[in-house]
């Protein structure tokens, strides 16, 4: 997933007086769907988003210097309430070093996977998990283009047990009630030779954190 804008001005040369008064998040291509399914069913019409490339999942040494550049193009644009919609995500603190010296706050916890348990819950449940493959509605409909094809398992499944031969169980870490993702995770476990396990979270941290802007 690319760059992207969801603003209720489409034109950038009327941006500036009207950026000011808006909060823009500036988040993970992974987070898109769901901020804006929070963004819609919360009412949240103070909003704007813009989403770095999904792909940086792979290469979280892009993620801090990236989204200096997108703080530095937003308040080019007039905004001046910025909030990231990352959590750590692998930068080792880099991240945070970025936006603290802008004084843009981000979500809480190290990644995607906590924001949805809640951070209290995924620290509660952490030992059990420690052998668990997590999977979210993003990574099910991303599965071949996440997985399979970067990885060469769809030209090399014996490299399955390379890769997922230390995990024991699939965790399916469902934001939405969709039976299409459900099959998607539970095929991903067979595939990987897996146990199965699928908890609803909804929006958990995430939805918290959009409201409180």
């Amino acid at each position: 997933m690319g760059k992207f804008q969801s603003s209720s001005v489409n034109d950038p040369q009327k941006l500036g007086a009207h950026s000011a008064e808006r909060v823009l998040v500036i988040a993970c291509g992974m987070l898109a769907r769901e901020i804006l399914a929070v963004k819609a069913q919360a009412g949240l019409d103070h909003l704007d988003l813009t989403c770095l490339p999904a792909e940086y999942h792979f290469r979280p040494n892009m993620i801090a210097p990236e989204m200096d550049k997108a703080i530095e193009r937003a308040k080019a644009e007039g905004y001046r309430h910025i909030y990231a919609g990352y959590a750590d995500c692998g930068t080792g603190g880099m991240l945070d070093k970025v936006l603290e010296r802008h004084g843009v706050e981000r979500l809480a916890g190290p990644h995607c996977f906590s924001l949805y348990q809640g951070t209290a819950a995924f620290e509660a449940i952490g030992d059990r998990d420690m052998l668990a493959f997590y999977m979210t509605d993003f990574l099910c409909r991303q599965f071949d283009s996440f997985f399979m094809k970067p990885l060469g398992l769809d030209r090399h499944p014996e490299l399955i047990k390379d890769f997922f031969g230390n995990y024991e169980r699939l965790v399916y870490l469902a934001q939405t009630n969709d039976p299409e993702l459900d099959k998607v995770a539970e095929d991903a476990a067979k595939l990987l030779g897996l146990q199965y396990e699928r908890r609803y979270t909804g929006y958990g941290d995430l939805e918290t954190s959009l409201r409180a802007l």
